[in-house]
């Protein structure tokens, strides 16, 4: 867990301030006085860099975004009002009519939602692939293909993805790989394994109190030679490129999606997730300890729990090999039926019942009948989601509490 100690310096370093306020300023303002007439004029073609209007950006989320791209090493990030903001961003960012999405892997139910009935709407088509399926992804994309989508870690069937295998396959198209990486920030780096766009619900484990509602998308820099981004793919963002750039899809993301989709982060949440991020590095390595010792005593119980800890998983080589800093908070229990998972539910005394993950306290929910209720049989077995499937997510308390406590729940 050595990579987490270089985040608790850093984060608590650029978060706080060396001269006067040491918590950072809320800016609370919906717009921005320009002064003058030039000024406005270079504020909206980008030669000044002041504020515009909050609905692009304001001075309290800039801080949370440079923080975030610092993280991940990316050029540049764009804070929004949820998780499902960021991955709206990211994705309408690239997109139009008659393009496609080869989404990968197992996929959170909003995700798949939005792929599968929202941007289908716009004509937009999503082909959805079981994360080893390797060669029929490569086999799929054609000249259309604007997006390779997977999560870090399957949300919640657990499957991990071999993120550099598909990193390859995309860059050898030239098609952009945008990774979900909510579950697994500090644990991993996409960008460093091949990924251009990294987006994330900070809501989960970032902010990690449940106060907070944000996520942020973190974006690679355009190579000053060869880039797939200045293929005729992506022609569209040649005049980002020529006016901006490295830097050139933070702009057409603003431009593209954010200005006129307006998943904008409020400053007051970003405040919040600052504070959430200077202990990030201290409770995530934590949690990770807890779920691994949680999964391994509840199996040894018999409860049938599925993380790829388990050398019964089928991806537990990945996990020991590409994973050496965890897969997050989650793992889930099958109790075989409806009614034994909501029987567990009300006996359980720690778990608190809700939708949210990567909460300083645990989590836990029935997936059919809540997130993935109006989803069809033949989808929720693509998706990985039984009748008896309970989602855990794992937070600060003793672990030796929660096994004691969801033993007892079991019976």
């Amino acid at each position: 867990m050595n990579k987490f100690e270089n985040y608790c310096t850093d984060f608590v370093q650029r978060v706080g301030a060396k001269e006067g306020a040491i918590s950072p300023a809320i800016t609370s303002s919906a717009s921005f006085a320009y002064g003058s007439p030039e000024t406005a004029e270079g504020i909206f073609n980008g030669s000044v860099k002041k504020p515009l209007y909050s609905r692009m950006g304001n001075p309290t989320t800039a801080k949370l975004e440079s923080i975030m791209a610092k993280m991940d090493g990316g050029i540049g990030a764009v804070a929004t009002s949820s998780g499902m903001g960021a991955t709206t961003l990211a994705c309408m960012s690239l997109l139009a009519s008659g393009d496609e999405i080869i989404s990968v892997g197992g996929l959170f139910g909003g995700t798949y939602s939005l792929f599968n009935e929202t941007l289908s709407r716009f004509g937009i088509n999503t082909s959805f692939f079981d994360v080893d399926e390797f060669e029929a992804i490569e086999n799929t994309i054609t000249d259309n293909t604007k997006i390779i989508f997977l999560e870090s870690v399957g949300n919640p069937n657990m499957c991990l993805p071999d993120i550099k295998r598909i990193a390859n396959i995309a860059n050898k198209h030239g098609v952009a790989l945008i990774i979900d990486n909510t579950i697994t920030p500090l644990s991993i780096t996409p960008l460093e394994l091949g990924a251009d766009i990294v987006v994330y619900s900070t809501t989960k484990i970032i902010a990690g109190n449940s106060s907070a509602l944000g996520g942020c998308a973190v974006f690679r820099a355009i190579n000053d030679d060869a880039d797939k981004f200045k293929t005729q793919r992506y022609a569209f963002l040649e005049k980002f490129i020529k006016n901006a750039g490295s830097m050139a899809l933070i702009p057409n993301a603003k431009k593209r999606a954010l200005r006129d989709f307006g998943m904008s982060a409020n400053a007051h949440a970003s405040y919040q997730t600052m504070l959430g991020l200077e202990t990030l590095p201290l409770r995530l390595p934590r949690i990770v300890q807890s779920v691994e010792t949680i999964v391994k005593a509840l199996d040894a119980q018999g409860l049938h729990i599925n993380h790829p800890v388990l050398a019964s998983h089928p991806h537990h080589a990945r996990y020991n090999e590409s994973f050496p800093n965890g897969c997050g908070t989650l793992f889930t229990v099958d109790m075989g039926s409806q009614a034994r998972a909501y029987d567990f539910l009300r006996k359980t005394k720690l778990a608190t019942i809700t939708a949210n993950i990567g909460d300083s306290r645990t989590l836990a929910l029935h997936m059919a009948s809540t997130i993935y209720s109006d989803f069809d049989q033949e989808t929720r077995k693509f998706l990985g989601i039984t009748d008896g499937l309970i989602r855990v997510s794992v937070g600060l308390e003793n672990p030796q509490d929660i096994i004691d406590d969801f033993i007892k729940a079991a019976e």
